[in-house]
């Protein structure tokens, strides 16, 4: 397994256990609180942080594996020159948006990172700091598929139209 493979599938990990973690939290608040009227005051904070983290490193693990909601029929028709010229331009807008998640992420990391919870401790920028990672990894993920000979494809096909779910080919060549 590479470098690069074992790093997304520790991402994957993480995810994981993130989302046992947090129904493990919940489910412990629901029984505390309609079986013994009580429960975690933290439990909701954290449950509710642990699924910013989810969704956010899941957003970057779909853009990666190009399993994000997409519609590429008018895409699949276009001439081949065209989809790389447009494929290129869609992973252009990607990575402008990811940069600008990243950042605006940042600044609000930054300016959040003293605030603390007072059910938890924990800063409120862990929250913020969710979307840093994500806007990097998006960040990563969108400047190779522009600049990358294979990646020239739509988004939701990150090996090109060629290797998309919608090939007529008979064979899956999509790794």
């Amino acid at each position: 397994m590479t470098t690069l493979k074992a790093f997304w599938r520790g991402i994957e990990w993480i995810i994981a256990l993130l989302m046992l973690l947090t129904m493990v939290l919940v489910f412990v608040n629901v029984v505390l609180r309609y079986g013994f009227a009580s429960g975690l005051r933290s439990g909701i904070e954290l449950s509710r942080l642990g699924f910013v983290w989810i969704v956010m490193l899941g957003a970057s693990l779909c853009l990666k594996e190009g399993e994000h909601l997409a519609v590429s029929e008018l895409f699949d028709r276009l001439p081949r020159g065209l989809r790389s010229i447009i494929g290129r331009l869609a992973w252009l807008a990607i990575l402008v948006a990811s940069l600008m998640l990243l950042v605006g992420c940042w600044r609000q990391t930054l300016a959040n990172w003293h605030n603390i919870s007072p059910l938890t401790g924990l800063p409120t920028a862990l929250f913020y700091l969710a979307g840093v990672v994500s806007g990097a990894l998006m960040s990563v993920t969108a400047a190779l598929g522009a600049v990358l000979p294979g990646g020239a494809g739509a988004p939701e096909a990150p090996g090109g139209p060629e290797t998309s779910h919608h090939a007529d080919t008979a064979e899956e060549t999509r790794p």
